[in-house]
């Protein structure tokens, strides 16, 4: 049975980095640059959370905020659910599919950040093993994209 350590292991690891104290407009910068739809907030060798096009259009767009004045650690995501490199891809999928999250935060045996599961990483799992349950790819497709896929 795959594991997240398999899922982190087959990765780069992650470049993806910002400061908290960033402002929006550098984030946005980086997430074109890297081109990626997320950023790990790091403070030092610190995990603080996860900035995401969601979060821009969620707490900087709609609320009105200013991308020159508002800084990555205002407006990131900090309750993501955390999984441990023995947890299943099942665990994963479920997890992603209840939470309605595109993004899971796994850290190791010391509770060191360790790097991000995306549901575009299980859904490459499932793609390669055909031993997983189709319908759980179904569930994760259409939470993704509110069940229209382009």
């Amino acid at each position: 049975m795959r594991t997240v350590k398999n899922i982190l292991e087959s990765k780069q690891r992650p470049f993806n980095t910002i400061e908290p104290g960033a402002m929006v407009i550098d984030a946005l910068n980086m997430l074109n640059s890297v081109n990626l739809s997320y950023l790990i907030v790091m403070q030092g060798d610190e995990y603080k959370g996860i900035f995401s096009e969601r979060d821009y259009s969620r707490n900087v767009v709609l609320k009105g905020r200013s991308s020159n004045s508002t800084t990555v650690g205002e407006v990131m995501s900090t309750d993501l659910p955390v999984v441990s490199f023995t947890d299943s891809i099942e665990h994963c999928m479920n997890l992603i599919d209840m939470h309605r999250t595109r993004y899971l935060l796994a850290f190791d045996d010391d509770e060191r950040f360790a790097g991000v599961i995306t549901i575009h990483d299980l859904l490459r799992q499932i793609i390669a093993n055909p031993q997983f349950d189709p319908s759980i790819a179904n569930r994760l497709l259409d939470q993704d994209e509110g069940g229209r896929i382009y």
